[in-house]
């Protein structure tokens, strides 16, 4: 898998400073921000391919912060990370366009599969776009 970039978001710092430092040693690049507030203001489509987003904060939780950072960030992919077992908050994520979401603890090896799938879904989705602007390109009259 090529290399990506991950925003880790999370309040808790322990949580997120291992993230990252577990995610670098895979060669990703990576960033963190301990609340959706921070994360929508770092938050670069040009720069973030998935985010790695906590559903439980306080302040904006999880899936409001998912949803602003879909509306800023269309292609890149969210995945959802919850400490609680809630299956609820899981579900409703995916319908506010989360890739999918991890039971915290994960093991590493899952979390790095769904991350290489995550990021392959948007590389494939910015070519198929990529695609379609070419071909409208050369299908205009010169």
């Amino acid at each position: 898998m090529s290399n990506y970039s991950i925003l880790v978001v999370d309040d808790e710092a322990d949580f997120r400073d291992i993230m990252i430092k577990k995610l670098h040693k895979r060669g990703l690049e990576c960033e963190g921000a301990g609340d959706g507030d921070t994360a929508l203001d770092m938050l670069n489509p040009n720069k973030h391919d998935v985010v790695l987003l906590d559903v439980k904060m306080p302040g904006k939780g999880g899936i409001q912060t998912l949803k602003e950072a879909k509306q800023k960030a269309p292609m890149t992919e969210v995945v959802m990370l919850t400490g609680h077992a809630s299956v609820e908050s899981g579900i409703d994520g995916i319908k506010h366009g989360a890739f999918d979401y991890l039971m915290k603890p994960m093991d590493v090896e899952r979390l790095i599969e769904v991350l290489d799938a995550a990021y392959e879904r948007k590389r494939t989705q910015m070519e198929k776009i990529e695609l379609a602007q070419v071909k409208k390109h050369m299908a205009m009259p010169s």
